[in-house]
């Protein structure tokens, strides 16, 4: 999730359009009268090119488009999709070699073979977006298409995570014919050939997915339509839910309506699932701002907020305090900055402060996204205001935006201090670390740490051994907390609420906490 050029592409400059590419191109194998699932989140796409998404975009890409490796329900470790049989060809783990299945074609009949494959993954670097995914790409040198099933990566260094970045819907496979080699497609339609098609779409509205009659792969789909809602307010799509206007909502449940959904779900014919995730939350420091910039600044801050609190009064629990960019569960993970700043403490920060020679109250502005994370968000970043005012040492201005303006107004570096939430790319505590240092990151604020991206990141991937990595995590986690650059909040869980005539809510979040649509159904007693 690293510099591009500055732009995300647009949508579809219509309110709605059509983008079923023929007769025929989508099938059902079961009754036409079955109705489509509706699905509610906040989480609406960016973008429709996965050329240019390192974001939210993904939930859409991951259910219309196709990648090598994906997981199946349950699974923890990839298994091919797009591809027959995967696998390092060498003992250096840096030639990676896949073929795909026979017979692979996109959702409108076009043959998908490996010049496909390769032209997907050049693209991204070609265009190399602002924000996209092209970081994602580090360690890749070259890709090779052999004949038409056969697809040759090679890598500039050892790196056992790469079969992992292979399964993020960034590394989607796309139709060379629509798909510019050197820019992105701009006519907000999609050509894919995931398990479904894409056969309408009204941005920021919802989108309309039918069984894609020529998928091959891992996907067993129990549905033979989904639709998607798209919503900016969580109380309205909770009011939806329970007006059966929608079935099940994904993304953007509010603290408050999750523990009444809990409460009453029995009463009000609702089910309340709780996903354990390695979803974080934490605020990015801007070195370009001449106050975030300071690590007195960063570290007062680090010391004054208290996590529990968040954690407790805003977000009822839901979620817990994290004191490491690295989730529990992962290994490696620490709690750092529990470690060096302890229990909030106002003393201890302005003692920080008075050390660096900072003795009037420091000017902050916080910056949060008003549409993306649920309804919450507001009041977290309403009561972190509020704890380092209360301090004394700061005075804090909030600003948001909705996530589509706001996703531009970061990688432009316009905000001294600003929210993020971070649903990994693969469950690999690499993915906690990587998208967040260099000169290209995920966050559009350079961060230059040599120890990290030259030293502690390339012993870790020469390792495919993923559990005897820990030191060199460790290692890395200790930079990240005495730079105070980036600063944790809490970690969260995912949770969809449905109406209790769907299945399959146990095994439709998968391990990158994106919903895979194909596992609900309608079940069959109701």
């Amino acid at each position: 999730m690293f510099i591009r050029n500055r732009y995300l592409p647009p949508l579809a400059a219509v309110a709605s359009i059509s983008v079923l590419a023929g007769c025929g191109v989508f099938s059902s194998d079961a009754s036409g009268d079955e109705k489509p699932v509706v699905v509610g989140t906040t989480s609406a796409p960016a973008t429709l090119d996965p050329a240019a998404s390192w974001d939210n975009s993904w939930e859409l890409f991951r259910n219309v488009y196709q990648t090598l490796l994906n997981y199946s329900p349950g699974a923890s470790e990839p298994e091919p999709d797009a591809a027959e049989n995967c696998a390092f060809t060498d003992s250096s783990s840096t030639v990676y070699s896949c073929t795909l299945r026979e017979g692979l074609k996109f959702s409108n009949g076009d043959r998908l073979d490996a010049k496909a494959v390769k032209h997907s993954f050049d693209r991204i670097r070609s265009i190399n977006v602002n924000g996209g995914p092209a970081g994602l790409l580090a360690t890749l040198d070259r890709v090779q298409a052999k004949g038409d099933r056969e697809v040759v990566f090679h890598l500039s260094q050892p790196d056992a995570t790469f079969p992992l970045v292979l399964t993020t819907p960034a590394m989607s496979i796309v139709n060379p014919d629509e798909y510019p080699a050197d820019e992105l497609r701009k006519d907000g339609r999609i050509s894919g050939s995931g398990p479904y098609g894409l056969s309408s779409y009204e941005e920021g509205k919802k989108a309309e997915l039918v069984r894609n009659g020529n998928y091959k792969g891992i996907a067993d789909r129990k549905n033979n339509a989904v639709t998607i809602r798209y919503f900016q307010q969580s109380d309205e799509m909770v009011k939806a839910l329970k007006d059966k206007q929608i079935s099940v909502i994904y993304r953007g449940l509010g603290a408050s309506d999750t523990v009444d959904i809990e409460v009453n779900q029995k009463a009000e014919g609702l089910q309340l699932v709780a996903n354990p995730t390695t979803e974080i939350s934490y605020l990015v420091f801007n070195p370009s701002d001449p106050w975030a910039a300071k690590p007195a600044v960063r570290k007062a801050v680090a010391q004054v907020i208290d996590r529990p609190a968040l954690a407790h009064n805003i977000y009822k629990d839901t979620v817990e305090p994290l004191y490491s960019m690295i989730p529990r569960g992962l290994v490696g993970h620490t709690n750092g900055f529990l470690d060096d700043f302890g229990t909030p403490s106002v003393t201890k920060a302005k003692s920080i402060l008075t050390e660096a020679g900072i003795t009037d109250r420091v000017p902050l502005t916080l910056w949060y996204t008003s549409d993306r994370y649920g309804s919450t968000t507001k009041p977290a970043f309403e009561e972190l205001k509020r704890q380092l005012e209360a301090s004394e040492l700061f005075t804090v201005t909030l600003k948001s935006r909705p996530w589509k303006t706001y996703v531009e107004g970061y990688q432009k570096g316009e905000y001294p201090v600003f929210g993020r939430g971070w649903f990994p790319d693969f469950n690999d505590a690499d993915n906690f670390i990587a998208p967040f240092v260099g000169q290209q990151n995920a966050l559009g604020t350079p961060y230059d740490s040599p120890e990290i991206t030259g030293k502690l990141l390339p012993q870790s991937r020469a390792e495919s051994d993923r559990a005897a990595v820990a030191d060199q995590i460790v290692a890395a986690q200790r930079i990240l907390v005495e730079d105070a650059r980036l600063v944790p909040l809490w970690q969260g869980k995912q949770y969809v609420a449905a109406n209790e005539e769907i299945a399959g809510l146990e095994k439709v979040i998968d391990p990158a906490t994106m919903m895979v649509m194909w596992e609900l159904s309608w079940k069959t007693a109701w």
